[in-house]
């Protein structure tokens, strides 16, 4: 079954960036610590960057991450998706009107204009036909930024939430948590590596088709 994933780092002030992101410094100045562990040789680090990245069946993203993995200095041959492993699942990206012009043609994207569910839906579609075609299950994953996975959390629409908790305080940056409904979750796992402490949580621990050890990390 086809789960929708939110998985972001995080600082342990609850920062997904450094002060000041934007073009040029997208994850604000000092937030490239959040994500040492995705590009560490670390063998374990090495292995949950691979396993996720294979069980992405189509990855949701907003406007402004589209810009900045798309635009100058963004992902290349050698760093995407999955960092060094590259992956090229469908991308969907929620934004108010479409790009003039894509720079990496070589990726399949899908621009929904008409919110975050609509996308949500196209990338549970593209999943699930990945799925059938691949004889397993493949999941949507919400790769951020903090603000789409925020509002999706609030409006119910994510059932695994996947936090890479980085030992950095930025002071400042771009929260993922900015108020919201309250909510309990359920832990699933809990991996301490030497760069994050790689945490699952259960949203709808009962939504149907649930199995702690496919998301354990």
């Amino acid at each position: 079954m086809t789960h929708i994933v939110a998985d972001i780092s995080i600082s342990l002030d609850g920062y997904v960036t450094g002060p000041d992101p934007g073009p040029g410094n997208g994850l604000g100045t000092g937030g490239e610590a959040l994500h040492a562990w995705a590009f560490s040789e670390d063998p374990e680090e090495r292995r949950i960057v691979r396993e996720a990245t294979a069980r992405s069946g189509a990855v949701v993203l907003g406007r402004r991450l589209f810009d900045l993995v798309d635009g100058p200095g963004g992902w290349d041959d050698t760093v995407g998706y999955g960092a060094a492993e590259v992956g090229k699942p469908p991308f969907v990206v929620v934004t108010g009107s479409k790009p003039e012009s894509v720079r990496l043609t070589g990726l399949d994207w899908t621009f929904v204009t008409t919110g975050l569910a609509d996308a949500l839906a196209v990338a549970r579609d593209r999943a699930e036909a990945a799925s059938a075609d691949r004889g397993e299950d493949l999941d949507v994953v919400l790769m951020g930024g903090g603000a789409l996975i925020g509002s999706a959390l609030d409006a119910g629409l994510v059932d695994v939430l996947s936090l890479h908790l980085a030992p950095v305080v930025l002071g400042s940056g771009t929260p993922l948590f900015t108020g919201g409904t309250p909510r309990t979750l359920v832990r699933r796992s809990a991996n301490p590596t030497p760069n994050a402490t790689h945490l699952t949580y259960a949203v709808h621990p009962g939504a149907s088709g649930w199995s702690p050890a496919r998301f354990g990390h």
